[in-house]
């Protein structure tokens, strides 16, 4: 048995009330990691964050959930020392906790066009589009260095970001979005470049179009899941089960050499060849 797996292996995730965060929390759950999830929901989202909790507890391990916006600095500082003191508590019961997987699955920003000839449409603000790339772009840097230089991560971590086909193609409306997830994508290549020497791997999650709570947020996502369906060779949608499967799979020491990459987890829907409006 390597030294990683004898250590106590705990998994981070951010944006673990709904969607991909959600369902990987769970599957990690269920494949041994502890679980501390990161999430905002406000009164009307609550219960769902309870279930997710309630599944999570109930695969056995430890669960801790932090209701708070993981884009603000002072809360991604509390948070951290949050588990820097359980893990220190940890070790003083003879355990050796590190975080194994890490996770940012975060999906808050805004869906405006650029430029609008319709005075009855807005056009994103130059605010929007800072917050926007904040949070589902650089808010990863801001924490993988936080929990590197707490000392959480260690040789066999594993970092994933959850990216998209916008980052690559057009969707209307979805300017703000793309532009974030094609610097999220970067931003993991350049970590991946920074990280590797300390035997920590960071790889993007390309999944395909989902059925989640954040995806249904975006203008005329029904036309979006059809032509989804349409184009994908399974026939269907991606589900965050389809995700969360794929990074446990991923999360495995054996994949120690793999790195800087973003991958596709969306059954072949990025090589479908229909076309929009046929």
């Amino acid at each position: 048995m390597s030294d990683n797996e004898r250590r106590e292996r705990w998994a981070l995730v951010l944006g673990a009330s709904s969607g991909f965060g959600a369902a990987t929390a769970i599957a990690l759950a269920r494949d041994g990691c502890s679980i501390i999830g990161v999430h905002l929901d406000l009164r009307g989202s609550a219960a769902s964050a309870d279930q997710v909790r309630r599944t999570i507890e109930d695969a056995g391990v430890q669960v801790v959930f932090h209701n708070v916006n993981a884009a603000d600095e002072a809360k991604r500082h509390a948070v951290v020392e949050d588990i820097q003191r359980r893990f220190a508590e940890r070790r003083e019961a003879g355990a050796d906790p590190f975080i194994a997987v890490f996770l940012h699955s975060l999906a808050f920003g805004v869906t405006l066009s650029y430029i609008s000839t319709d005075p009855a449409r807005k056009e994103v603000s130059q605010r929007q589009i800072e917050m926007t790339a904040d949070v589902m772009a650089h808010s990863m840097v801001y924490w993988v260095r936080d929990l590197f230089h707490a000392g959480l991560f260690g040789p066999g971590s594993r970092i994933f970001a959850m990216t998209s086909e916008g980052a690559v193609k057009v969707v209307p409306t979805y300017g703000p979005v793309s532009a974030a997830k094609a610097a999220l994508e970067s931003h993991c290549r350049q970590l991946a470049l920074e990280l590797i020497p300390h035997q920590i791997t960071v790889n993007s999650i390309r999944a395909g179009v989902a059925d989640t709570r954040a995806s249904r947020a975006i203008p005329g996502h029904e036309e979006l899941f059809q032509y989804a369906r349409e184009r994908n060779p399974g026939g269907r949608l991606t589900t965050p089960e389809d995700v969360a499967q794929a990074i446990v799979a991923l999360a495995s020491p054996r994949l120690y050499w793999m790195t800087g990459n973003t991958i596709g987890v969306d059954g072949g829907e990025l090589m479908g060849s229909k076309q929009a409006g046929e």
